[in-house]
């Protein structure tokens, strides 16, 4: 029997982000805000799916993330209350945030419990990494209930999609700290873009 070849690294980020993205354009194209939260409840089943299918496991991130989308998702459906999805993000950002905030508090790491069977770091450099992913998730939270309190449905929208960007060029940004910090018998991988909860 044939070897599995691994999968490219860009397979997780494209799973990861695919329902996000998806209700992003739906959302644009209809202006319908119905359909593209079917369209992110429906995306974020296929995404455990994919990951099962071809990596053969679910990520914990994707886990959670895409078991809320169907929560936050669903209700908003059966409510008839957009608000409900917008909330999801706040949510799901602030306890990413809190919850690297407070393993380290114990003296552990979450994101290297997560993340740390893809590349080798230090002890000091994964407690500053987990900072800066804990900042950016509290950072994101709270710039998205300032949106979602004072702006429309269609900027929010806009909003989340600038967002997606804004977090993959935050995880580029970590590669001069990864390669610095990498042990020697380690490989480095870029750790995926911070999930905004879309």
């Amino acid at each position: 029997m044939a070897e599995r070849r691994p999968l490219p690294a860009w397979f997780g980020w494209a799973v990861d982000g695919a329902p996000g993205i998806a209700f992003i354009v739906t959302y644009l194209a209809t202006r319908d805000t119905r359909l593209a939260t079917w369209v992110i409840v429906i995306g974020s089943v296929l995404a455990v799916a994919a990951s099962l299918l071809f990596e053969r496991k679910v990520r914990p991130i994707l886990a959670v993330t895409a078991g809320l989308a169907v929560v936050f998702g669903g209700w908003s459906l059966f409510l008839r209350d957009f608000n409900i999805i917008k909330m999801k993000m706040t949510i799901v950002d602030t306890l990413l945030g809190l919850g690297l905030f407070a393993g380290l508090a114990m003296k552990k790491n979450p994101l290297k419990m997560v993340l740390g069977a893809s590349f080798a770091l230090s002890d000091h450099a994964w407690t500053v990494l987990a900072i800066r992913y804990g900042a950016f998730w509290l950072v994101s939270a709270v710039a998205n209930e300032i949106v979602r309190r004072t702006q429309s449905d269609h900027t929010w929208v806009i909003f989340r999609g600038a967002a997606l960007g804004v977090a993959v060029v935050f995880a580029l940004a970590q590669t001069p700290f990864l390669l610095k910090h990498a042990r020697q018998d380690g490989e480095v991988e870029l750790p995926p873009p911070p999930d905004l909860g879309v």
